[in-house]
């Protein structure tokens, strides 16, 4: 399951961008470019599938603070929009492939809805479509408006008006298995945005010891997909080989765990003295993080990483980016970063191309990107 294309319009400093998504993709550009708002972009499409978006508008300042703030042609209306392209496959023997494409509009008030908020980001528009030969439409929605097709191929009304601030695709449940597993595929992305690694950072405390797969967004599961690679899957190769690149003859200690399940350094110098993660530095816990997302027992479909380097030693860059072509022979990342090390040692590991994001005419834009959103090398 991957992201094949991304396609942005009217979002912050987004006039309007289309661009294709390969296995692994790193951004990089200097301050002020736009880098961090494409990774927002996809926060909100994942927000659109776990029914949050228009929240998570709010909570960036409102609709009046994300929507694109430049000029716009006369017959540009003033709303925000995000579109996916996905390459998926169906659950089942058949095994079927399928390319949905989901788009999703966001603007300002609307006199079809009758329970709203004034100021509330409002969704205007909203589709789901089988890519093919001849598309099939899967579900639509204009306003509180909404229709979808059964088993059967049939249009169905939605029996019930949406509300302005929730999406077709997250209330739509048990209809067809092509939208359960666009909804399910969107919700399970993760996005790590650097870690809390204050005294009370959820990083330094012990986990619950619950088998943990995929770490969390804010990290407090780390100890249990430590144990969950060393206690389940018995296999934790990769990751003392990252550690052991970043400190060279140091050791993760990952006990059995009891109710809890935590974890300690133990360092060449002293062999010891275990370092749990109250004592740790911030910067190796914050590569211990890293670490735990990249290489956990099963990562999620797609990762996104916002700035991984920061509080990092630069020492530390080599080992994070062997984890990060490594990870991506597992799942689809995603990487926007300041540095320009980081960016050049993945590109030796994994054969990628980093694209600079830039400014073109007063929006973000990526270097090399034609006008109809494709690269010269495809």
């Amino acid at each position: 399951m991957s992201l094949n294309d991304l396609d942005i319009k009217f979002y912050r400093s987004v006039r309007t961008i289309r661009f294709p998504l390969r296995r692994l993709t790193v951004l990089t550009g200097g301050n002020g470019v736009g880098k961090t708002n494409l990774y927002r972009a996809l926060e909100l499409v994942r927000a659109a599938a776990t029914g949050e978006l228009t929240m998570s508008i709010a909570r960036e300042g409102g609709l009046a603070s994300a929507i694109w703030a430049g000029e716009r042609k006369r017959h540009e209306s003033p709303r925000m929009s995000l579109e996916v392209g996905l390459d998926t496959v169906l659950p089942g023997d058949d095994h079927a492939a399928f390319m949905p494409r989901y788009s999703i509009e966001i603007g300002f008030g609307d006199s079809r809805y009758e329970a709203v908020f004034s100021e509330e980001p409002q969704i205007k528009s909203e589709r789901l479509v089988l890519a093919a030969r001849r598309p099939v439409t899967l579900l639509e929605r204009t306003g509180p408006g909404a229709w979808y097709r059964d088993d059967s191929g049939a249009r169905r009304p939605l029996e019930r008006t949406l509300l302005a601030s929730e999406t077709l695709l997250s209330e739509l449940r048990g209809t067809l298995p092509e939208v359960d597993t666009v909804r399910d595929m969107l919700s399970s992305w993760r996005f790590y945005h650097g870690f809390r690694t204050d005294r009370e950072s959820p990083l330094r405390r012990p986990s619950l010891a619950v088998t943990a797969p995929t770490l969390d967004a804010d990290g407090s599961n780390l100890g249990a997909v430590f144990a969950t690679l060393k206690h389940i899957r018995g296999d934790t190769t990769d990751l003392d080989a990252a550690i052991d690149l970043a400190f060279p003859g140091a050791r993760l200690d990952i006990p059995h765990p009891g109710p809890d399940a935590s974890f300690s350094m133990i360092f060449p110098e002293m062999p010891n003295r275990p370092f749990g993660p109250g004592e740790l530095s911030d910067g190796t816990l914050q590569f211990l993080a890293l670490l735990g997302a990249l290489l956990g027992y099963r990562p999620a479909p797609f990762i996104a990483f916002n700035e991984p380097e920061a509080s990092l030693h630069p020492d530390l860059i080599p080992a994070i980016a062997t984890a990060i072509a490594r990870a991506a022979e597992r799942t689809q990342v995603w990487v926007v970063t300041h540095s320009t090390l980081l960016a050049d040692t993945i590109a030796d590991q994994s054969g990628i191309i980093p694209r600079e994001v830039v400014r073109r005419n007063g929006g973000t834009w990526l270097a090399g990107l034609s006008d109809i959103g494709t690269f010269p090398e495809g």
